[in-house]
């Protein structure tokens, strides 16, 4: 079923939204502490606390509207859900600093395993975004595969060395912007792979 088209403004507040709260929260909060039924928390658990379900709000408002979500879509509410609820649970913000390490070990995962089946994964979910010859899939495969191991490595780094703001502002800005400059740097494997049929006449 195609996604159906919906206010590009609108999808980026609902995609970009509870990121940038969740940021100006922690700004906000970092150096509270709440007592909640007789325990102790760090604003950055009680900001997690409000994260989670503002994103299973906002990713469900995505597929009402779009009647589509992406499997990195899917993904990423999974693990919030997960690990942002284990951080809550047991009063600990490792495991929701952990999360970005596994969703990118996830997916560098599974295009690792189509690439050693000869298979470019990447294809089947961007292929009417980026039409590619072949080759170019595959190149391009690999170069976010090990991409994707790079940023849960640089996560696992940054939150076990640095101190919690420091790893708010690379998740909050320093991630993103790794993304879009990665993109960006493939413009001649999109200039000399580009599928000029797949993309279809211009009109």
């Amino acid at each position: 079923m195609a996604a159906k088209k919906i206010n590009p403004t609108l999808k980026m507040v609902l995609e970009l939204g509870p990121i940038v709260l969740f940021f100006i929260g922690y700004l906000k909060l970092k150096d509270e502490v709440f007592l909640i039924g007789g325990s102790e928390y760090k604003g950055f658990i009680v900001i997690t606390a409000a994260f989670i379900p503002l994103m299973v709000a906002s990713t469900l408002a995505l597929w009402k509207l779009t009647g589509h979500l992406s499997r990195m879509q899917f993904a990423t509410l999974i693990l919030v859900v997960l690990f942002g609820g284990m951080s809550v649970w047991f009063n600990d913000d490792r495991f929701i600093k952990m999360k970005p390490t596994m969703l990118y070990v996830l997916f560098g995962g599974l295009l690792g395993i189509g690439l050693m089946r000869g298979q470019s994964w990447l294809k089947v979910v961007m292929e009417e975004l980026m039409p590619l010859k072949q080759e170019g899939w595959m190149i391009l495969t690999r170069r976010l595969c090990a991409f994707f191991f790079g940023l849960a490595v640089a996560n696992e780094l940054i939150w076990r060395t640095q101190s919690t703001e420091t790893w708010v502002y690379f998740k909050t800005f320093g991630l993103p912007v790794a993304m879009f400059a990665f993109f960006m740097f493939q413009g001649q494997l999109f200039q000399k792979y580009g599928d000029e049929e797949e993309a279809g006449p211009a009109e």
